[in-house]
């Protein structure tokens, strides 16, 4: 027995004497359109093209049909909203709100036939910017995107030095760690006993709401470490620009360690 579809327009209870429909014919919609916000403020801020500028592609370029910058802003653009995993591309790549920016927004001009009406990048070629390592010259047969790690960290300093339309007379650096909780056998996955749980612990560095440093770690280690290798990264960049302003490093007695 063949499916019965529903009734183009369907009658809801009325309102007073408003008449309320629901219509089917909607067309091509999506249930995430705050992705649109996030281009918005992506095109005035520039920082995934900022970020995509430390990433190499390693592949031929006759083969690239989704640039590296594409490629991240479809990966924070799913990572916003809490699509997480790659997987979740493969239904999120026909979703065309997410194809902003790009020339075919319709996928109309994709190269193959069956990817057409299809704009964005599926979960196998995303996967080539997910497994990236350090930049090591492309010498993997399939870490094909390489990431150059410590430009990234400097590029953060960079944007917030250029945040400042005028030199501020006092910053305020303060670091922290947090519990980013673990569901699942995850790779570094250790049990944290102050946080008690499986987790991560990463290492932040804000000013007032500025992102400095933020550095994924595993939890089998002290709040404290690599803070030491961050201050001597950030803090001597900052007088080089600024040679008045006063500099606090802030944090809490997890920090408080005689090396520091």
């Amino acid at each position: 027995m063949g499916t019965q579809c529903s009734k183009e327009q369907v009658a809801l209870q009325p309102h007073g004497r408003r008449r309320i429909e629901a219509g089917f014919d909607g067309g091509s919609i999506t249930s995430g359109a705050g992705v649109v916000l996030l281009r918005e403020l992506e095109e005035r801020l520039g920082i995934l093209s900022c970020l995509a500028g430390c990433f190499t592609d390693h592949l031929s370029q006759n083969r690239i049909e989704h640039s590296v910058e594409q490629l991240v802003r479809q990966r924070v653009f799913a990572l916003a909203p809490g699509y997480q995993d790659v997987n979740d591309h493969d239904d999120l790549r026909r979703d065309r709100d997410r194809a902003f920016g790009r020339g075919d927004i319709l996928g109309e001009h994709r190269r193959r036939e069956c990817d057409r009406g299809v704009p964005l990048a599926g979960r196998s070629t995303l996967n080539r910017l997910e497994v990236c390592s350090g930049l090591a010259g492309g010498g993997h047969r399939y870490h094909r995107i390489e990431a150059d790690i410590d430009r990234m960290c400097q590029q953060l300093v960079e944007m917030f030095i250029e945040s400042f339309p005028e030199p501020p007379e006092r910053l305020v650096l303060d670091v922290d760690a947090t519990d980013d909780p673990l569901h699942g056998r995850q790779e570094g996955r250790f049990f944290h006993g102050y946080d008690n749980e499986y987790c991560y612990l990463p290492l932040y560095i804000f000013c007032g709401e500025k992102l400095l440093c933020a550095k994924l770690r595993t939890s089998n280690r002290d709040a404290g470490d690599g803070l030491i290798e961050e201050r001597e990264r950030i803090v001597p960049r900052l007088p080089t620009t600024w040679p008045d302003t006063e500099i606090v490093i802030r944090g809490d007695s997890g920090f408080r360690r005689e090396e520091m």
